[in-house]
């Protein structure tokens, strides 16, 4: 089987929650595999969205690419809803002034069908999230 992005929305992912929404970036952007959009932030921290994939999938690395985001926690769920959500990565990003963050993760027990992702505390009053590659295996679909 051959892996690919689980996050882009052409794959089928969907932000189903973001905490914050500007009309200009919205939360898609962080999916749509456009490197030129990304969602922004307003304001207070801790800010999170949710990916659904739809499908039971195994994840073995992500990528985020952000900026001004200082800590950055996940979360995975293997429900068929968004709930009973597990700590699963937890990770203080560096930061880059001038240039995107680019967080790659290998991962391990990577089940989900759900994923937080939950923006602790950030560099700036604002932080973006231009994009949030998971790259796996679809396992199963929901039943």
């Amino acid at each position: 089987m051959r892996k690919i992005d689980l996050c882009l929305s052409s794959e089928g992912a969907e932000v189903i929650l973001a905490t914050s929404s500007d009309e200009k970036h919205p939360p898609e952007n962080m999916i749509d595999g456009n490197p030129e959009t990304f969602w922004t932030t307003t304001g207070m921290f801790p800010q999170e969205f949710i990916i659904c994939f739809h499908k039971h999938v195994r994840i073995e690395r992500l990528v985020i690419q952000s900026y001004f985001v200082r800590t950055l926690r996940i979360e995975k769920s293997t429900s068929k809803e968004p709930v009973d959500f597990e700590p699963w990565i937890e990770r203080d990003l560096v930061h880059t002034e001038g240039q995107l963050q680019n967080e790659e993760i290998m991962t391990r027990d990577g089940h989900a069908t759900y994923l937080r992702f939950i923006i602790v505390s950030a560099f700036d009053h604002f932080a973006s999230v231009h994009s949030v590659s998971a790259e796996g295996l679809a396992v199963s679909h929901l039943s």
